[in-house]
Formats: C-alpha cells, structure tokens, sequence
C-alpha cells in the first residue's frame, strides 16, 4: 500500500513539473520580441502607384523649341536674307555694304550659294535694329555664314559669334574687306571719310 502511494506522488510530481515546463516555454515565447515581416503598400483600388523619376542635370535640356523659318531665300546683301517676308540677319559675320568694295560681290556669292534651295533659318533673336538674327543652313547641311567667310567675302564678327567663324577666314580678308573691319572696331570716322569720298565722286 505504501509502495502505490509513493508510486502515484512519483506520477503526480512528473505530470506537475511536465506541466509547470510547458506554461514556462510558452511565457517564454510570448515575451521574445516578434519578427514580422513588412506589410505589401497599401494601393487604392484601380489607381497605378507613381514615382517621381531623379532630376538628372547631365541630360536634362531646354524644352523651349528655337523658331524656324524654312523657304526659298531672296538675298539683299552679304549677310542679309529674307524668307517668307522676313528679313534675316546672317548670324555671327559682317559682309561688305552693297556700296562698298566687295558688296556686289558678296551679294551674287550668297545668290549662288542659296539659288534653287530651301534654306533653314534657325532664329536666334532680334539685333539693335529690330532685324531677325539666325543661323541659315542649306539642305545639305552647310551654315551659309560660314561659307560667305571662306570665300573671304565677309569676316567674323566676334561680339555676336563668340569667334566661331574666326578660323574660317582667308589671309586677305580684313585687308580686302577693310570697312567691316572698321565698324566692328568701332571706328565708323573711317565710314565716314569713305562716304564722303563717295560722294564727291557723284
């Protein structure tokens, strides 16, 4: 009989310290700190999610479109053209007055030069005189400023090209075109003396 009763507080302390070890692992479990992983966004039904893209300023450009004129061109001197009623200025070079020596020729040159083309005129702004000033390319591509230059029939004007055409000049041009080269130096008493002469011969 004594032996049953041991035996069954044997049982009984087992079962106690069996149930006493679970209710500690799950205390235990409770108190760890939960891992969970991140809830998906939330998204409003039928709308896609948007992102704003970088600024990127290595490829980033001007979305102001430059005006373009495009037609067959009537020239009025060296450096002036007018398309579509619009009298345009030659960007970036000075051609000889038509009275002036050299102005005749320079005149037939840009005739020659634009005769049976559409030229481009790509408008860049208006000049002291209220004219239009562009860049003028025929279809092929070649900038009409830059051709009247290599013929030494005009010179870059560096105020306004920055010396783009500068390299495109022959040995004789200034020289040959001596009044140009005059006003751009500001010394307009040279015009001056040359109109005068001008005129006596009249």
């Amino acid at each position: 009989m004594e032996a049953a009763i041991a035996a069954l507080c044997i049982i009984g302390f087992l079962v106690f310290a069996f149930v006493l070890g679970r209710k500690q692992d799950d205390t235990q479990q409770r108190s760890k700190p939960a891992t969970e992983e991140p809830l998906p966004p939330t998204r409003t039904p039928g709308l896609r999610s948007k992102q704003r893209p970088v600024f990127d300023s290595t490829t980033a450009s001007s979305t102001t479109k430059a005006q373009v004129l495009t037609g067959p061109a009537y020239v009025v001197d060296g450096d002036t053209i007018k398309i579509r009623k619009t009298q345009i200025r030659l960007f970036g070079v000075d051609a000889p007055e038509l009275n002036h020596p050299y102005g005749q020729k320079a005149k037939w040159a840009m005739v020659k030069l634009c005769k049976g083309h559409n030229v481009r005129a790509e408008i860049t702004e208006k000049d002291d005189y209220g004219r239009t000033v562009a860049r003028c390319f025929l279809p092929d591509g070649r900038d009409l400023s830059a051709e009247l230059v290599k013929q030494g029939l005009a010179i870059d004007w560096p105020k306004y090209s920055g010396g783009v055409y500068r390299n495109f000049e022959t040995i004789d041009a200034r020289k040959k075109l001596w009044l140009a080269d005059a006003r751009q130096k500001g010394r307009m008493d040279v015009w001056e003396e040359y109109e005068d002469k001008c005129r006596k011969r009249t």
